[in-house]
């Protein structure tokens, strides 16, 4: 392949709009393309030892995956286990692995190599598949060595973008809650008389009793308070009574009742 044909499929791995599945599947094309010998090749994601996600150029190599996950034995468990590469110089001559190398020879492979890059909790294996044997060995691979790198390099980054962007939102979600609380306790303060932390404790025992969260017990009365306080009829029941801060206010001043005759 022309160095620049490379570094343009090398972009698009990198590319976070590709998503997992298709930077998978674009690894294995380009270990196809890119190393001698190699016929077939798959990419899976692994995930505190269990498969999240695999792409594979051809049925194969693929049904080869699913005989390891249903059997837990052949070289890319082993690989996964020991985060360490796996050869197979020649399926014919294998005997780790009886039936995975029945299948490989059945399937035309002849030979294998399984890469390993770990980034917990994540575990990226870059398989290559050969048909004829001694063409594939972790020693003698430099370009798939250097494949399994980048694509170790591609979704390490992936993974700790996606924990920035999931903490960022829930930072986010954090402060609009506390608001609406805070914005909650002031209208009970200022409807009961009482301090921040007697309203804080009435948004609890409501949450208790409705079975809601906390923050959902303020938005209704925020929501209620912010139309002029007219909620709905209480003739409607539980649920009318659940968004009108009128009656949420009456039920504290007589939770607080019995405090203030002591």
């Amino acid at each position: 392949m022309p160095a620049e044909d490379l570094g343009h499929e090398a972009a698009e791995l990198v590319s976070l709009s590709n998503g997992e599945a298709k930077s998978l599947s674009k690894l294995a094309e380009m270990a196809v393309r890119q190393v001698p010998g190699c016929a077939a090749a798959h990419a899976t994601i692994w995930r505190d030892g269990e498969l999240a996600a695999m792409a594979a150029t051809h049925p194969d190599p693929a049904e080869l995956v699913d005989l390891e996950i249903a059997t837990g034995r052949g070289p890319l468990a082993l690989a996964v286990h020991d985060g360490q590469p796996v050869s197979c110089p020649d399926a014919l001559a294998e005997n780790r692995w009886p039936q995975w190398a029945e299948e490989a020879l059945r399937r035309g492979l002849r030979s294998s190599v399984h890469l390993v890059r770990q980034f917990p909790p994540m575990t990226l294996v870059l398989a290559l598949f050969g048909v004829r044997p001694g063409v594939l060995d972790a020693e003698g691979v430099p370009m798939a060595a250097m494949l399994a790198r980048f694509g170790g390099t591609v979704f390490a980054n992936t993974l700790a973008y996606g924990e920035a962007q999931r903490t960022a939102t829930q930072l986010k979600d954090s402060v609009a809650a506390r608001a609406v609380t805070d914005q909650a306790k002031g209208i009970l303060m200022h409807a009961l008389g009482c301090d921040p932390d007697e309203a804080l404790r009435h948004l609890r025992r409501e949450s208790q009793r409705r079975h809601i969260k906390v923050t959902e017990v303020a938005a209704r009365i925020v929501a209620d308070h912010g139309s002029g306080g007219r909620g709905t009829p209480s003739s409607q029941g539980a649920a009318a009574d659940a968004s009108d801060p009128r009656s949420t206010t009456r039920r504290a001043a007589r939770n607080r009742a019995p405090e203030e005759d002591r």
